[in-house]
């Protein structure tokens, strides 16, 4: 056993299901690609090329005009902001097609009006960040709290002595 784990960097369950994982998503993939192969082909070389020539510069030109604003970068605001917007991205990839005007096809499979989609996104994506600046909040809020009460105890300690 020791002898495979070394050899392979993990127990042999963690193999099983890296296995099973690869095994599902090879049958997701034949049965996907079952109807429009060419069009699955494109749509996969289509998001390589986006995420590494487009949103790979544009995340990090946000990233780093977060971090340039006075007290975003301190006290963990800027993940408050970053952990939304990278859900409210990756919804934006997967969802495009019915986000930004689905054709006629997906309007018959969905039995939804076309526009209903943007709007859900954008409700969506208010949600995320509203939930992370509230929560991010009342992590301020508490540890603000927490600090102050500490020095009053530690002061208190000091005055009592």
């Amino acid at each position: 056993m020791r002898r495979f784990e070394r050899w392979y960097g993990a127990g042999p369950l963690q193999l099983v299901v890296v296995l099973v994982s690869f095994a599902v998503a090879g049958y997701a993939g034949v049965r996907l690609l079952a109807g429009d192969w060419q069009g699955v082909v494109v749509w996969f070389i289509g998001a390589a090329l986006v995420q590494d020539l487009v949103l790979i510069p544009l995340y990090s030109l946000a990233d780093r005009a977060l971090r340039a604003l006075p007290g975003v970068a301190r006290g963990g605001w800027i993940n408050a902001l970053r952990v939304p917007a990278a859900l409210s991205g990756l919804l934006l990839l997967v969802w495009f097609p019915l986000i930004l005007g689905p054709p006629a096809r997906y309007s018959g499979a969905t039995a939804l009006p076309g526009g209903v989609f943007l709007t859900r996104w954008l409700l969506i994506t208010a949600g995320l960040f509203a939930v992370a600046i509230a929560w991010r909040a009342t992590r301020s809020l508490r540890g603000s709290s927490i600090r102050a009460n500490g020095a009053y105890r530690r002061k208190r300690k000091r005055l009592v002595r």
